[in-house]
C-alpha cells in the first residue's frame, strides 16, 4: 500500500528559507503538452477494465463536487503507456479549470529526485554508502544521542557510537529530526532553535549539529532533514547549486520543463492554489505561514527535501524514466543496478525487527534510497512486491510498481489533508481503484 505520509511528519517537508541567489536556473520555459508524455492507449489492450477506471474518476470528482478538493488530477500509465489522465474541478475554489498543465508544489514528493541527483554523483564514484556522513560534512563527526532532559531543562546526552553514514541518511535511520513533532523533545529543538529556517547552509549546518540525535545511527526510522543535508552534499560534491545541477543532470534531458525550485512569473497561472485544513473550522482555507515557500524567486538554499514544483506530466517522465531502469527516450539517468538498489530495503535488522511503525518485517514495508518500497505485498496492501513510492505534504503521491509495469501520479494542494477523513487516505483508495480494475495483469 502506498505509505500514508505520516502527516505530523509531512507537515513540514520543506524549509521556509527565503531570498534569491544569483546563478539559479529557471525551469525551462518551453511548453510541451502535458498529454503527450507518452503515447495512450485503450485500457483493455493492457489489462485494465474501463469500467474500474470510470469509478476512478468518478471517486475523484466526488471529492470535488461534496467541496473536500477544490480540483485534482491523476494520471496511470502501464507500459509505457497513458491508460488514464484525468483532471476534475479547478485550481481553487473561485479558480479557472484544472488542466493537466498545472503546477503544484509537490513538497517531499522533491525527495526521490534529490536522491536521483545523489546516486548520479555515487555512479561517479563521489561517495559511498557506508562512508561516514561527516566525511562530507565535519561538522557531524561528533555529534551526540539524546538520553533524557536535565532538571534545568538541558539535554542528557552520550556520545553517538559513531557518526550517520550515508546509506543512513538516505532512508531516515541516521538519527537526525525534522521539528515536526513537537511533542518531543528534539524535534521541539529543532523548532525553538529555528533548524528549518536558517538562511544559508553553512548556518543550518551548525544548527543541527548543534542538537542530539534521537537515536543512535541505525537503531530507529525517523522522518529527518536528511534529505536537506542530501542536497548539500550533491553541491558540495558537484561544485554546482542544486537546482543546476538538477536542471543540467535530471531535467533538461528528461524534458521536465516545468520542474524546478522556483516559478518564473509567465508560469504563475498555471499554480493551482494552496488549503490547508483547518481544525477549528473543520474546512479548507487558503494556506499560509512558514510551510507556503515563496516560490517567485530562487531560494537563497533550495530544500532538496521539499522545495520543488512540478507537474504532473513533468513528474510522470520521472517516474517512466524510474520504471525503465534509469532511461527514458535515450537520455539515461542512471544505470538499472543504481535504480534497483534505490528501491532496496537499506534499514537495520534491528529496525525491520522492531513493532515500530511504519517501518517493519510485520507491516511488510522497507525504506530504501529515498523511498519508501514494498517488500510483502500481503502485507504492505495491492501495489506489487518491489513498489517504491512517497508524497507531499500538500497531498501530492506517486507509486512505481515494477512487478505490474506501471505507476500511478495524483496531485492535489492541500496541507494537513489528514484532519478530512474524505481525502486523508486519498493515496490508498486510489490504490484500491487502480489494482481493482487491473483484470489481466498478464496483458
Amino acid at each position: 500500500m502506498v505509505l500514508r505520509r505520516l502527516t505530523a511528519a509531512a507537515l513540514a517537508t520543506v524549509l521556509a528559507f527565503g531570498g534569491a541567489a544569483p546563478g539559479w536556473a529557471a525551469p525551462v520555459s518551453t511548453h510541451v503538452e502535458a498529454s503527450s508524455a507518452f503515447p495512450a492507449s485503450r485500457p483493455e489492450s493492457v489489462g485494465f477494465s474501463a469500467d474500474g477506471l470510470k469509478a476512478l474518476d468518478a471517486h475523484m470528482q466526488g471529492l470535488v463536487d461534496a467541496g473536500h478538493l477544490p480540483g485534482v488530477t491523476t494520471m496511470l500509465v502501464r507500459h509505457g503507456k497513458v491508460v488514464n489522465f484525468e483532471v476534475h474541478g479547478k485550481k481553487g475554489f473561485d479558480g479557472p479549470p484544472m488542466t493537466k498543465d498545472t503546477v503544484f508544489r509537490i513538497y517531499s514528493q522533491s525527495k526521490p529526485v534529490t536522491g536521483v541527483a545523489m546516486m548520479i554523483l555515487f555512479e561517479e564514484g563521489k561517495w559511498k554508502l557506508d562512508d561516514p556522513v561527516s566525511k562530507y560534512i565535519p561538522e557531524f563527526a561528533s555529534l551526540r544521542v539524546f538520553k533524557g532532559v536535565n532538571s534545568d531543562g538541558s539535554f542528557d546526552t552520550v556520545p553517538a557510537d559513531r557518526p550517520p553514514t550515508m546509506r543512513e541518511i538516505m532512508s531516515h535511520s541516521g538519527g537526525f529530526a525534522y521539528g515536526l513533532v513537537p511533542d518531543n523533545p528534539i524535534d521541539k529543538a529543532y523548532v525553538d532553535t529555528g533548524v528549518l529556517g536558517s538562511k544559508s547552509s553553512d548556518e543550518f549546518i551548525k544548527r543541527v549539529a548543534a542538537l542530539p540525535l534521537v537515536a543512535q545511527p541505525g537503531t530507529r526510522w525517523k522522518y529527518s532533514v536528511s534529505v536537506d543535508i542530501q542536497g548539500l552534499i550533491v553541491e558540495k560534491l558537484s561544485g554546482m547549486s542544486l537546482g543546476d545541477f538538477m536542471q543540467k543532470r535530471i531535467f533538461t534531458p528528461l524534458k521536465m520543463v516545468d520542474t524546478g525550485f522556483w516559478l518564473p512569473a509567465e508560469k504563475t497561472s498555471r499554480l493551482a492554489s494552496l488549503y490547508a485544513w483547518g481544525p477549528k473550522v473543520h474546512k479548507l482555507v487558503p494556506a499560509d505561514g512558514f510551510m507556503v515557500l515563496d516560490i517567485s524567486k530562487p531560494p537563497v538554499m533550495a530544500s532538496g527535501g521539499g522545495g520543488l514544483v512540478s507537474t504532473n506530466a513533468d513528474y510522470a517522465r520521472f517516474a517512466q524514466m524510474l520504471l525503465n531502469g534509469g532511461e527514458l527516450d535515450g537520455a539515461r539517468i542512471l544505470k538499472p543496478e543504481t535504480v534497483k538498489l534505490m528501491r532496496t530495503n537499506m534499514l537495520s535488522d534491528t529496525i525491520m525487527n522492531s513493532d515500530i511503525p511504519p517501518f517493519n518485517t510485520a507491516k511488510g514495508r522497507g525504506f530504501g534510497l529515498d523511498f519508501a518500497v514494498v517488500l510483502d505485498s500481503a502485507k504492505a496492501g495491492p501495489q506489487g512486491n518491489g513498489t517504491y513510492s512517497w508524497g507531499g505534504a500538500a497531498g501530492t503521491w506517486f507509486w512505481i510498481d515494477p512487478t505490474n509495469d506501471l505507476f500511478f501520479l495524483g496531485m492535489i494542494h492541500i496541507l494537513n489533508k489528514d484532519g478530512d477523513p474524505a481525502i486523508a487516505h486519498i493515496d490508498q483508495d486510489s490504490a484500491k481503484f487502480v489494482y481493482d480494475a487491473l483484470k489481466d495483469p498478464s496483458k
